[in-house]
């Protein structure tokens, strides 16, 4: 389950120690310009003269100029800055306080929320290092250093459609470590002489596959990252269109192994590891497998609420194959179990089963589930509330409008690249949360102006806003790799780069070819 996939530098201590004393002085004055910047796009824009907008409309253009600055430059906490956007628009009589404020309750809040307690579950427990360990330590992986490669981002990029891509390349980011010290020793004791671990073409692939890999899986389900959850909810809002966990999956898990291939080829042949085994690689990754120690009482309850919640996810998807996609069972099914209620129900069961039942301990106590990250459902919350006054007072029309105008993109899918390419290139300067909210609902209006199905553009949209590849800044997983001092700035521009490209060609023919097969146009 994501959270945010770039943090407010303010509040985000561990990442902020990642950074250089150059790039931190930077992050200081972006903040501080974007601090004034803000308010002085608000006043340009209101008093700008827009004669062929609504009242509501002029005015929201403002307050959005203003939200977009301070998301850019996260000037403030990005969830500060979007209970400010509907505080505004409350202030302006842009909408009444209960329609602006009712989009903080959507279920999608709550689908979240239930997501993040199930991941605090897992880390508290340590269920995802387990996993990693148990992997990696199988036989036929031994020393390779390319299936060393390939299973360690093979399995940042399955935590990640489940849990937080920053918790992911956090928990994975020591293993990398322990590896490439392993083949660090082994060429001193071949050589002679001392290797620095920071120097070696391995460390440097290990490091960015922990951060890239959590980043592309974080596409393969609809809770594995937040833009995935905005786009759902804005379809759904705008255009009238459910589409059910288990359908986002057949689309998006095999564009998610596409990617996923892609970089791991991307990652050997850029950084071509020194030598071909790591000696003691397998040995280190057994030993501490070995330290885990016995399935625990909290692991193993884990492990039920998660598959409650995975079994009871993807039902929806088997009656419709087996009854029909109109079928009343169906039907039944969906009223009463919907993906939100689905996350409180596994989230629950980690509140009453015991981990020791003479002590009334239980898998998980409020302490812990109240570690979950609030400022990413407050900003779910803003967001979809200012999406839905874009449309309510026509602002997206007319934004898409202007873009289609100036993109000359009129046919479905070429306004379908532009969304992936535009929401990606936001993602590189902004949150990818934020990037999603700005971008979906302006290409759905863009879309529904031409007379084109608008879900092909807003689900490439929502893809192009989780890829941000090339800066330490564009993701928290980017920052925590750059700090290991293993990923030159150059090195990491150059990858990201190249796999920017490649992702929004294979985001985009991944759409075309899947998006019929799977219904959705």
């Amino acid at each position: 389950m994501e959270k945010p996939e770039k943090s407010s530098w303010q509040g985000d201590d561990e990442i902020k120690e990642t950074l250089s004393a150059a790039e931190e002085r930077f992050e200081l004055v972006r903040r501080t310009i974007g601090l004034f910047l803000g308010p002085l796009v608000f006043l340009i824009l209101y008093y700008l003269p827009m004669p062929a907008l609504s009242r509501e409309a002029h005015v929201l253009a403002a307050i959005l100029g203003l939200v977009v600055t301070y998301w850019v430059t996260e000037a403030i906490p990005l969830p500060v800055t979007a209970l400010l956007g509907a505080v505004l628009a409350v202030f302006f009589r842009v909408g009444a306080p209960a329609a602006v404020m009712a989009p903080f309750a959507e279920p999608i809040v709550f689908l979240f929320l239930g997501g993040f307690i199930l991941a605090e579950a897992m880390k508290a427990h340590s269920l995802d290092r387990r996993f990693a360990f148990s992997i990696l330590s199988l036989s036929w992986v031994g020393s390779s250093t390319a299936r060393i490669l390939f299973v360690y981002g093979l399995i940042a990029a399955v935590l990640s459609m489940w849990i937080s891509n920053t918790a992911t390349t956090a928990m994975m980011f020591p293993i990398g470590l322990g590896i490439v010290a392993a083949m660090a020793d082994m060429m001193k004791k071949k050589m002679g002489k001392d290797v620095d671990p920071t120097k070696l073409r391995f460390g440097t692939s290990i490091m960015l596959m922990a951060a890239y890999a959590a980043s592309v899986g974080g596409v393969g389900t609809p809770v594995g990252t937040p833009p995935n959850l905005i786009g759902i909810a804005m379809i759904e809002q705008f255009v009238g269109i459910r589409i059910p966990f288990f359908q986002w999956m057949l689309f998006a898990v095999p564009m998610l192994a596409v990617m996923f291939i892609v970089l791991f080829i991307l990652m050997y042949f850029l950084h071509k590891p020194e030598v071909s085994s790591v000696e003691g690689g397998s040995e280190y990754i057994r030993a501490e497998a070995a330290n885990l120690g016995r399935w625990t009482a909290g692991q193993r309850n884990t492990v039920i609420a998660f598959a409650v919640a995975v079994v009871l996810w993807i039902m929806p998807g088997f009656l419709a194959l087996v009854y029909g996609s109109g079928s009343p069972i169906l039907r039944a099914y969906t009223s009463r179990l919907p993906e939100a209620i689905v996350a409180l129900i596994a989230a629950g069961l980690l509140f009453v089963l015991p981990v020791d039942w003479k002590k009334r301990e239980f898998t998980i106590n409020w302490k812990q589930a109240s570690r979950i990250d609030w400022g990413t459902l407050l900003l779910f919350g803003g967001g979809l509330s200012l999406g839905r006054l874009m449309f309510e007072t026509k602002l997206a029309e007319a934004v898409g409008q202007g873009l289609m105008n100036l993109t000359g993109a009129t046919s479905m899918w070429g306004i379908t690249l532009a969304a992936i390419a535009i929401a990606m290139l936001m993602s590189e300067i902004a949150s990818n949360t934020a990037a999603a909210n700005m971008v979906v609902p302006v290409m759905i209006s863009l879309a529904m102006a031409a007379g084109v199905n608008p879900i092909p553009p807003a689900i490439g949209a929502t893809l192009g806003a989780s890829y941000g590849f090339m800066l330490p800044v564009s993701t928290p997983p980017n920052a925590i790799v750059y700090g290991s001092g293993m990923v030159p700035i150059t090195k990491m521009m150059r990858a990201g780069i190249v796999f920017d490209l490649i992702g929004i060609v294979i985001i985009w023919l991944g759409l075309r070819l899947l998006l019929p097969l799977v219904g959705l146009i």
